[in-house]
């Protein structure tokens, strides 16, 4: 019988514990999910109106690897606009979601035997991209009582000879952490003293509460910031999968082509249709969301205080990090799902930084968010109290059960 190959990049993906436990709360109908960052809202109908129009009018052929050319026009000159850094047509890259982009530019900027530093805690996609290009990740800390903001002395430490890029999120998945003009200058110029690549996520651009949003490319003089967007937060297009890239070297714009031609050949056409729609025309749909997790934020906030739970106020994207007074956050994420019917995606899974936390969505509907926190001190409390529970071992075992 045919068998996988041991030497397999695939072989060596870390599992995703926010996966793995949605996994298992998708199979509990009365489970309230707060595990994953998929926003409440729909899509606007402008956006719909001109994807549906596409599809109508035939519009649903391939496009270029690189995505429709009046997108890339339309992402550019937004990009100029709003972001503080020039930006060409050329240099866009439409992705199939940005994460899909981050993937293809580790695939085309490292290889085996090369790191890419991380934040930790981390979105455990970048690690899965990363070991997916024969790469390994070192973490660089970002400590909760720097509200999750990384210091330039201790990411500077992390760098060795194997290092070639850094990552950088801000606002930041998982923590909110908004990061301060300054670090990010900072963070660039320890990548031009050292020679790296800077991939900049900026996902969550549109979403801060009452603090500005620095593009890291703000402070690129020689090519070596790339810039990740994505339609997925900030429209309520996560299944819709277009999000674009700034990739200033135009010899990593082509190599990233031949890897969208190999893996998707293009993104959905009548995806990237809504897209421009959702980029040229009102942005109400973007402003009543952000002010709906704004409230939805100081409500979690004050509650949470209210119970005596830890936790770090984000100022921007849609998540809280949240103490549980527990070390082992897997078997407390199970329990809270067991017996509470709530779904947190456990801290463990973010990284060592994340130890005795669960990262809760904000972007859940007000009113399950409101129970599925009050529930959350309750098992909080009641475990201070000395509750106990003895089902399951990991995730990945309940997972396994659950099929």
């Amino acid at each position: 019988m045919a068998t996988v190959s041991s030497s397999a990049p695939s072989a060596r993906l870390p599992l995703s514990g926010i996966r793995t436990l949605m996994e298992v709360a998708l199979r509990d109908p009365e489970a309230i999910h707060l595990e994953i960052g998929e926003p409440d809202a729909r899509p606007a109908e402008h956006v719909v109106a001109a994807a549906a129009r596409a599809a109508q009018d035939g519009r649903t052929g391939y496009t270029s690897s690189l995505g429709l050319d009046a997108l890339r026009e339309v992402a550019a000159d937004r990009i100029t606009r709003r972001n503080g850094f020039a930006a060409d047509p050329d240099q866009v890259v439409v992705t199939h979601g940005a994460m899909h982009g981050l993937a293809m530019t580790m695939a085309t900027l490292l290889g085996p035997g090369d790191d890419i530093l991380a934040p930790d805690p981390m979105f455990p996609n970048w690690a899965m991209a990363a070991a997916a290009a024969g790469a390994g990740v070192v973490a660089y800390s970002t400590r909760a009582e720097n509200g999750f903001i990384p210091r330039l002395d201790e990411l500077e430490a992390a760098i060795t000879p194997r290092t070639r890029a850094v990552i950088v999120c801000s606002p930041n998945n998982p923590t909110g952490a908004v990061y301060p003009a300054a670090v990010l200058e900072g963070i660039v110029e320890i990548a031009r003293r050292h020679d790296l690549w800077v991939l900049s996520d900026e996902c969550y651009e549109a979403i801060t509460f009452g603090v500005p949003h620095v593009s890291t490319a703000t402070f690129d003089t020689d090519g070596r910031v790339l810039t990740f967007f994505s339609l997925s937060k900030a429209h309520a297009m996560t299944g819709w999968r277009i999000g674009y890239a700034v990739v200033p070297d135009r010899a990593v714009v082509e190599r990233i082509g031949h890897l969208a031609e190999a893996s998707v050949a293009c993104p959905s056409t009548p995806s990237q249709y809504g897209a421009i729609a959702a980029l040229t025309g009102p942005q109400d749909h973007v402003h009543a969301a952000v002010e709906s997790y704004w409230d939805r934020r100081d409500l979690a906030v004050s509650l949470l205080r209210e119970r005596g739970l830890t936790l770090v106020e984000p100022d921007g994207a849609f998540y809280l990090m949240v103490g549980v007074g527990e070390a082992d956050t897997e078997a407390f994420a199970l329990r809270l799902l067991a017996r509470r019917h709530v779904a947190a995606a456990p801290g463990s899974t973010f990284g060592e930084r994340g130890a005795g936390m669960v990262r809760v969505s904000l972007a859940a509907p007000r009113d399950l968010l409101v129970e599925g926190l009050g529930r959350l001190a309750d098992e909080v409390v009641g475990s201070s109290s000395g509750a106990s529970w003895s089902a399951g071992s990991s995730l990945g075992a309940a997972a396994a059960r659950s099929r």
